[in-house]
């Protein structure tokens, strides 16, 4: 047997057969380490397949049963429940709520009579009997087990009586021995997740990862562990608000663009039965520079205001700052005010914000965005009760956003009028441009 030494990134597991500054995968410096390993002289033979492949329509399966989860909301953005043998990966920022909501639904199973197992591998076992006692969930509990070895976990996995829930938390403070590096590195975050989502779908059990955050809001760890699990959540909101937002970015039992609205109270986490108008808060639509837009979350319409001021500036550049919108969206909104209505807007600072902290990334925004713009900018209030959607192209024809007969039923439900939204193929009414959508306003536009 002969010794290779090769070079492997901490970061992202990538490997060089000499050490370099910069890795060639993930481009961070610094991060290549040497490790020394016997490798044969000659290709090792292939192993034979253990299992021949067979014919898929005469393979035996049964329907699984989902468990559910004590909150109906919560069955419903997954897909109906927790399927037996599925992967839950569960991501967010930290403070946000994952092992609040967690440990409630291991209660809820656990008082249906289920056997739910919380592993921890960042709290000891009173720190979850503490925050158990104060969220309801302690008495019928599930059981609790402490510790940062998967070894733990997956002994349970394949004890002659699997539990039927078993939730991992988290993914990055766990070790395996099949793995080399520390806990949290793209090694051992690979075996970890890889070991138990197969000892899972073998046993039947429903896990639930919960998984680190970046500071850019990305899952920590390889996007190879996104890949591995059945459905992955992400748990969204500001820190300073009550809500929190759980948004599917994938469910390979349902749709992967529902959201579920929770607010925090002492007892925990609850769920908003009705979000459609949960995000205004005390609006005042006397002020110029307020518009009321529906915003598609998901396949559901919520109600949000779309705050703009535009003053006088007084230095060389003004400024533009946007809260909850994204400032390059800003901009070329205001690029396109400016071109084809004549609006200047080069000597005032201009911002922009979405009341109630809540982050919409809908296209339709573009109209509420605008005609908050031009509230603020002539000060002069909407008319009472409007509500806008629809995008802007760069040459000021609105388009219609996806979505629209959702909003225009749920305007109706809400009953706001009057609707200002892009002309839809079969439905009467819309604006074709900006130049319309300003004369109808306040007769401006020509």
């Amino acid at each position: 047997m002969k010794t290779k030494t090769i070079h492997v990134c901490s970061s992202c597991g990538a490997t060089a057969s000499q050490w370099r500054g910069q890795c060639p995968g993930c481009g961070q410096w610094n991060t290549l380490a040497a490790r020394t390993g016997a490798v044969s002289g000659r290709k090792a033979a292939a192993a034979a397949p253990s299992r021949a492949p067979e014919m898929l329509s005469a393979t035996s399966y049964a329907e699984l049963a989902p468990l559910s989860t004590g909150m109906a909301e919560f069955d419903r953005v997954l897909g109906g429940g927790l399927i037996p043998g599925a992967a839950v990966l569960v991501g967010g920022e930290p403070g946000i709520g994952k092992s609040t909501i967690l440990l409630q639904l291991a209660g809820n199973l656990a008082a249906a009579g289920l056997r739910a197992v919380y592993v921890s591998g960042e709290e000891s076992l009173p720190q979850l009997a503490s925050r158990a006692r104060r969220l309801g969930a302690l008495d019928p509990g599930p059981l609790a087990l402490s510790g940062t070895e998967a070894a733990l976990a997956a002994e349970l996995m394949q004890g002659p009586t699997p539990p039927d829930l078993l939730i991992l938390d988290s993914v990055q403070t766990m070790t395996s021995a099949s793995a080399e590096g520390l806990p949290g590195s793209v090694s051992q975050v690979r075996a970890v997740a890889g070991e138990l989502v197969e000892l899972a779908k073998r046993s039947g059990t429903a896990l639930v990862l919960v998984g680190h955050v970046t500071k850019d809001g990305q899952i920590a760890g390889p996007k190879l562990l996104e890949h591995m699990v059945d459905a992955v959540l992400s748990m969204e909101g500001d820190r300073s608000h009550l809500y929190r937002l759980v948004r599917v970015l994938k469910n390979r039992f349902g749709p992967s663009d529902e959201i579920l609205v929770l607010e925090m109270h002492g007892r925990g986490l609850t769920v908003v039965a009705d979000p459609s108008t949960f995000f205004l808060g005390a609006r005042d639509s006397g002020v110029s520079g307020s518009a009321l837009v529906l915003a598609m979350e998901g396949k559901r319409p919520l109600a949000v205001e779309v705050q703009a001021l535009v003053g006088r500036s007084y230095l060389s550049i003004p400024r533009r700052t946007a809260l909850g919108l994204d400032v390059n969206r800003l901009h070329l909104l205001l690029a396109v005010l400016e071109k084809r209505l004549g609006v200047n807007f080069g000597q005032s600072d201009v911002y922009a914000k979405i009341g109630g902290g809540l982050r919409p990334l809908d296209p339709g925004l573009d109209l509420g965005v605008a005609a908050a713009l031009l509230s603020s900018f002539y000060d002069r209030p909407l008319p009472d009760g409007a509500v806008f959607w629809g995008e802007i192209d760069l040459s000021g024809r609105i388009r219609p956003a996806p979505g629209h007969p959702s909003r225009l039923k749920q305007a109706g439900r809400l009953g706001y009028k009057p609707l200002f939204h892009a002309p839809e193929a079969g439905t009467r009414g819309g604006l074709a441009d900006l130049k319309s959508f300003a004369r109808a306003l306040f007769g401006k536009g020509e």
